[in-house]
């Protein structure tokens, strides 16, 4: 058995990021290949079914010598719940992500210790009560995928660095305010389109939208002046992007299937702008890229205009070297990106 390196597994929509994490797939019975030591790049351990109790605890013996690594369960069945987690009072890093939504209970993760670091909660049927979460007083990352009930335990997480909510409606971004340490916010599918607060929130390094339904107002980004990566995705509503002028630490800017967008003479005004990538935009016209020209700090730039005549001329009005894939931002250093 190796160690998965999903290199070319596509992310969301379509775009390859180099960093996915090297992942040991492990299974009742465990064997010694299984349980061999880990590359010092592995970042997940999972397994797909329940193992025995035995070999429960004879994981959680071995990954004791690994606490970076997180643990993830994507076990399928029905009435399936977290007491396995009685097994790994150590574990500092956990993801549950049942493969048909069967999770009933979160009531398991009272079994992991109080200084969790990181925590990953896939979608399930019924929505849980994020109760459970008030004790992780050490969080800093978490990730939420449908999970809404009792959200504004969040709020009292004050130690979170990166956070994401995928297919979550926030009315507006209040809750996360109180999260003064938040470096790295993602926001994917839901409905959330009150952005204004955005600007409040923590000191954020790295932004991601990806097809906020809804979302056509862009313009809080505009007041983030630690901003350093900006990532939008599918925001079919979204027809201008701000000025960066007050950004003026942005140095990297990542469009793909922006298809609203027309004019992209607003990325002139980040003053520190080194690396844009735009992909799947065939709305564009090697012209409309053109005027990036003038930028004068733009060092790489990779254009997917929808064929290859276009992209060439892209590189013939400006020949930049490309952006080569989706390096690893400090914000981003420590999380780990599961399939």
């Amino acid at each position: 058995m190796q160690e998965t390196r999903p290199e070319q597994v596509r992310h969301d929509v379509g775009v390859v990021r180099l960093f996915e994490p090297i992942i040991r797939e492990v299974g009742s019975p465990l064997t010694e290949e299984m349980l061999r030591p880990l590359d010092p790049r592995c970042e997940v351990v999972q397994f797909g079914h329940p193992l025995s109790d035995a070999d429960f605890q004879t994981l959680a013996d071995w990954l004791r010598d690994y606490p970076a690594v997180t643990l993830r369960a994507f076990a399928d069945g029905t009435g399936a719940d977290l007491d396995f987690l009685r097994f790994f009072p150590t574990l500092r890093k956990f993801h549950a992500d049942f493969s048909y939504r069967t999770l009933v209970s979160l009531d398991g993760l009272n079994h992991l210790p109080a200084d969790l670091t990181y925590l990953g909660l896939g979608q399930t049927k019924k929505r849980l009560s994020l109760a459970p979460l008030a004790r992780f007083t050490e969080l800093q990352r978490l990730y939420l995928e449908g999970q809404s009930k009792d959200i504004e335990v969040i709020g009292h997480l004050r130690t979170i660095t990166s956070l994401t909510l995928r297919s979550i409606t926030l009315p507006n971004l209040s809750l996360l305010v109180p999260l003064t340490r938040l470096r790295a916010l993602d926001l994917k599918l839901g409905g959330t389109r009150d952005l204004a607060l955005l600007p409040e929130v923590g000191a954020l390094q790295y932004l991601e939208l990806w097809m906020v339904r809804g979302l056509h107002d862009l313009t809080p980004i505009a007041d983030i002046p630690t901003l350093e990566y900006l990532f939008l995705q599918a925001l079919k509503q979204v027809a201008a992007l701000p000025s960066f002028g007050n950004c003026t630490h942005l140095t990297r800017v990542h469009l793909e299937t922006m298809n609203g967008l027309s004019d992209l003479t607003p990325l002139l005004t980040a003053p520190a702008l080194t690396q844009l990538t735009i992909a799947d935009m065939p709305q564009l016209q090697p012209a409309d890229v053109a005027v990036l020209a003038a930028h004068p700090t733009l060092q790489q730039l990779s254009a997917g205009l929808g064929s290859r005549r276009k992209n060439d001329e892209v590189t013939r009005l400006l020949p930049l070297p490309p952006v080569h894939g989706i390096e690893r931002h400090p914000a981003l250093a420590a999380r780990t990106q599961l399939p």
